[in-house]
């Protein structure tokens, strides 16, 4: 046991030594490396996953940073085919993956995101380099790029369980798209759930799908906590986060196997 995963999390500052990009979509308030450490231990796991942020751009300095003091985290990248430096000896310095964006509507790709045509045109140095990706998108997006998915020589993860559609149901094409990918084992899901839920009117909407994903295949599941919960507020408390993602999978193993097990794997 490593003592358990959270594959999700960004980090923002402090501003006078890490300043944000100047094009960016957002501005969030700072969220330190120390704050996460400190939440890593109330939630009682032993491992981060620091994915790079968008508003910071191309400049990964505070991501090295993190990942040089402190271990027991890992990275996630944002790279675009055309300016990315060498991929080899990333590992090295704690990076596994790369992330973009491929997320339907109007500005839902943010400023500093890298895209679907950079993932496959990168695919093949990111398996040379070790790295598997990682990709932010959604239930209406994901149907149109599934058999290209399916083709990549890299292992993917979708974040935030694939931006479901609590209205729509488990049975739209959207989310039974998701569920052959991970049943087959093509694509790893992180169990984040409650963006995808800000509207609905009980959280245990969400339950159908998390459950849905258990029986897909519980072998390809990662949970994150998405810490600082970006634009959301309320904001989220992420030890209920944690405590509602045991609730709702209700299984000793099938928790040790999403918390430890599988981010082992990946992010080891």
């Amino acid at each position: 046991m490593s003592g358990g995963w959270d594959c999700h999390a960004h980090l923002f500052g402090p501003y006078d030594q890490f300043p944000l990009a100047a094009d960016r979509s957002y501005t969030p308030p700072p969220a330190l490396a120390s704050q996460y450490l400190a939440l890593l231990s109330r939630l009682g796991l032993s491992n981060g996953v620091l994915v790079h942020p968008s508003a910071y751009g191309e400049d990964h300095s505070l991501l090295f940073d993190a990942l040089a003091a402190h271990r027991q985290l890992r990275g996630v990248i944002v790279a675009r085919a055309s300016t990315f430096p060498a991929l080899h000896g990333l590992r090295d310095r704690g990076i596994r993956a790369a992330r973009f964006s491929h997320r339907s509507g109007a500005g839902a790709n943010f400023a500093g995101s890298a895209g679907f045509t950079d993932l496959l045109e990168l695919a093949p140095r990111l398996a040379d380099a070790g790295l598997h990706a990682e990709l932010w998108t959604d239930t209406q997006a994901l149907p149109e790029i599934a058999e290209s998915l399916r083709r990549l020589p890299v292992k993917v993860v979708i974040d935030h369980m694939g931006g479901f559609d609590v209205d729509a149901g488990i049975d739209a094409p959207g989310f039974r798209c998701l569920l052959s990918l991970v049943e087959d084992g093509v694509t790893f899901v992180k169990l984040c759930a409650y963006r995808n839920l800000l509207k609905a009117r009980d959280f245990d909407q969400g339950l159908p799908f998390h459950r849905a994903l258990l029986g897909a295949n519980p072998h390809a599941l990662l949970w994150g906590s998405d810490w600082p919960h970006l634009r959301v507020e309320p904001t989220p408390d992420a030890a209920q986060l944690l405590a509602e993602f045991r609730r709702w999978t209700d299984s000793p193993t099938l928790e040790s196997l999403i918390l430890d097990a599988n981010p082992v794997k990946l992010y080891g």
